[in-house]
Order: C-alpha cells, then sequence, then structure tokens
C-alpha cells in the first residue's frame, strides 16, 4: 500500500476561450456567433483576468493539479458558452430562436470539452451540459456526450420559481431519467443554477448567499418524491458544492413527511388523506434509503465541523473537491485543506472520501491513478497532521473563521 493518497477533486471548473468556441459550432452558425462575439462583454471578473487560461490551458491546468497533490478532475463548466450573456444555466431565453441558438453554443461546450478530456487520458470526466426546455432533445444530448466519452454525467439545470419549466419531480422530464439510468450517466446538481433572480438591491447578495444551497437541494426531494428513484433504480445523483453537514437533518424531515404521506392515504375522509393521495405508490422507499441506494455528495472543501457527521451521511458517499480554478476553493493550498478537514480521521476513511468513491461513481481507473499519486499525492503522515493556523493567504471558506469548528 502506498504512503500517498490517490486525491481527485470531484468539483474542478474548466471551458473553453470565447473564440475557441467558433470551431465546436455547427458551420451554420458561424456567421452569427461572429456577429454575437463581435460585441460581446464578458461579465465575470475571473474570465478577464491573467489567471483565466486555468480554464483552458491543458498543460498549465495539469501542472497546478498536480503540484497541489490532485491527480484528476471532474470537470463542470465555468465560461460563457456561445450565445449566452452570463452563466449558461442562469440565463432563461426570451424567445424560441434563442433556444435554439442556446442549444448549440452548450453542444459546442460539450463538444470542445470532450477533446479538453482526451488531452490528458483518464484523468478528466467532463460534465456536460443541457436545457430542459426540450426534453427530446436533450435525451439525444445525453446519447451524444456519453459516446463522446464524457464520464462526468450530465449538469441538471434548476428550475427556479419564475423559469417557465417544470418542476423537476414533473414526469415530463422521465424520459431523461430513462437514458441516465440506462446509460449509467450520473446526474449531477451543482450549487447556483437553480436560485430565482433576486435583483440588485444591497440585500439580495446576502439573500442569495442564505437561499442558493436550499435551492440547489430541492432536487434531492424533488426526484424523491416525484418517484424518479422508484421507475429508475439505477439512477445516480451527485448534489455538488452545496457543503454537507445538512444533509443528516434534511434525510430526517423527509423521511418523517414521506411516512406522515403514506400513512394519511390509507385513511378515508382525513384532511391529509388529499396531500397522500396517489403519493404511496409513487414515491417508493423512504428518503433515506433511496439516499443510501442512489445518491452521492459533491462536498468540495468539506468544513471540518462536517467531518463528524460522515457516518451519518455515508462515509461512501462523500466526494471531495477543490473547486478549482476558483479563488473560493483551496488552490494552492489544498494539502492544508485536507489536513484541515480530515487530520486524525481514518486512513481508510480519507482515501474514500478524498478520490475511491470518486473512481466509483465517475469510472476513474485507479491503476492509472495511483502511479502518479506516488509521486505527487500528499502523504498520509502529512494529512493525519492537524493544520493548526491557516495560510495567511487562502481565500477559501474552508479555513473560514468557524469553519474549523469540531463537534466529535
Amino acid at each position: 500500500m502506498t504512503d500517498r493518497y490517490t486525491v481527485i477533486s470531484a468539483d474542478c471548473h474548466a471551458g473553453a476561450d470565447l473564440l475557441d468556441y467558433r470551431p465546436y459550432l455547427e458551420k451554420r452558425y458561424h456567421d452569427e456567433f461572429d456577429a454575437w462575439a463581435a460585441t460581446y462583454v464578458n461579465p465575470y471578473e475571473d474570465l478577464l483576468a491573467d489567471t483565466a487560461d486555468r480554464n483552458w490551458n491543458s498543460e498549465r491546468r495539469l501542472a497546478e493539479l498536480e503540484a497541489d497533490g490532485i491527480v484528476a478532475e471532474v470537470v463542470f463548466p465555468n465560461t460563457v458558452p456561445p450565445f449566452f450573456p452570463s452563466g449558461s444555466l442562469m440565463a432563461p431565453a426570451p424567445t424560441a430562436e434563442d433556444f435554439e441558438r442556446r442549444w448549440a453554443g452548450l453542444r459546442a461546450h460539450n463538444r470542445w470539452l470532450a477533446d479538453f478530456c482526451t488531452a490528458a487520458p483518464g484523468r478528466r470526466a467532463g460534465v456536460f451540459q443541457i436545457l430542459l426546455n426540450d426534453v427530446e432533445e436533450a435525451v439525444k444530448e445525453v446519447r451524444s456526450a456519453a459516446e463522446a466519452g464524457l464520464k462526468g454525467g450530465l449538469l441538471l439545470p434548476g428550475t427556479p420559481p419564475g423559469s417557465g419549466l417544470p418542476e423537476l419531480y414533473s414526469s415530463a422530464y422521465d424520459p431523461l431519467w430513462a437514458v441516465c439510468a440506462e446509460l449509467g450517466v450520473p446526474v449531477n446538481h451543482h450549487a447556483g443554477s437553480a436560485s430565482p433572480p433576486l435583483g440588485d438591491e444591497p440585500a439580495a447578495r446576502a439573500v442569495f448567499m442564505v437561499e442558493t444551497t436550499w435551492f440547489s437541494h430541492r432536487a434531492l426531494w424533488h426526484l424523491v418524491f416525484g418517484g424518479a428513484f422508484r421507475r429508475h433504480p439505477e439512477l445516480r445523483l451527485v448534489l455538488t458544492e452545496q457543503g454537507s453537514g445538512w444533509i443528516p437533518g434534511v434525510l430526517e424531515m423527509l423521511d418523517y413527511y414521506h411516512g406522515r404521506l403514506v400513512a394519511a392515504a390509507t385513511r378515508a375522509s382525513t384532511a391529509e388523506s388529499k396531500f397522500g393521495a396517489g403519493l404511496a405508490a409513487r414515491m417508493g422507499a423512504a428518503p433515506s434509503q433511496v439516499w443510501r441506494d442512489n445518491c452521492f455528495v459533491g462536498a468540495s472543501f468539506m468544513r471540518p465541523h462536517e467531518v463528524p457527521l460522515r457516518d451519518r451521511i455515508g462515509v461512501d458517499k462523500i466526494m471531495w473537491g477543490s473547486d478549482y480554478p476558483h479563488d473560493e476553493g483551496t488552490y494552492p493550498y489544498t494539502r492544508e485543506g485536507l489536513r484541515n478537514a480530515y487530520a486524525r480521521v481514518p486512513r481508510d476513511e480519507v482515501a474514500a472520501m478524498i478520490g475511491g468513491n470518486a473512481a466509483r461513481v465517475y469510472g476513474f481507473d485507479l491503476d492509472l491513478l495511483d502511479p502518479i499519486a506516488a509521486k505527487v499525492g500528499p502523504t498520509v503522515e502529512e494529512i493525519a497532521e492537524p493544520l493548526g493556523e491557516p495560510p495567511a493567504d487562502a481565500t477559501s471558506p474552508a479555513f473560514a473563521k468557524g469553519a474549523s469548528v469540531r463537534v466529535w
């Protein structure tokens, strides 16, 4: 057994530089793209900075991740794809023509991502994008992306209030769950794409911080109560960068309502029986059982106060992530972040949470990755040592005041 951990980040981000998407667009969109790109102004400061090429510079990316002790990554999108004004899945299109162009833009991103993953064989699992306004097109893109080798699975958009989309519990999405279950494609729901617009008042930022993860959590109970896992028992859901400490309490709450509604459905002529009618058969197993059978958490830079909950969450369910190249990520202090969270945690549990579980969910080959980790991975002894003071210039919330409180 090696004395180093094989670290796989289950939460990284990448995308092409804007003009580099052009070759991946269907030719019939090239003129429209040229006109759009000529006037487009990127709203994201980090995509205009000198470090923006971390999103697409394959060699730089590999070097920096290895220097940080990471040998493989699950790659979520980050840059703006063609015909989108901003973040791809948070920008409702006003017309059918806009939807068509944005679909073309997402397909271009997915094609680019397949090539980007191929540039580092076995070390990147790309997460492809879809829109939910046309389920038939989404199903086609799932099949196309899977055939292209994008092992990271599907990025499930949110359905925030006001989006005009059916809620995620709707049977309208059943063909999507069916194809993902059939092909073994993980369904990922990343924080940030499910919140409704909140306006520009100063309080909006604080409200967003309070509510954004809750809106992302909704995917769990929508799919559970909608019966997606009952109808498609091979379906896998991954909730990424939404924290993990909330999971035990929410599962208890969902179990309570599940049991209450099932029981109410058996009682005729009661007020609650109306709420339970038709649900008992549709929902299937209790939410906590569904979690054990079908769900995972991309816990990203897991905070120390969350670690004592790992048995209640499921050690086999937790996947750590660095969030590279975001400022809130742990780079270049991933080793310190791992020490801060996992010091004194048993070695086999650490190995599962920071690499083994991600390898299992996303299909990474540990026979390929372990020899690389033997050269660049953090040592078991190193991670076992409590951190003490965090690096003075660390920007990740993993090191934030209060994040190190332990509840043993």
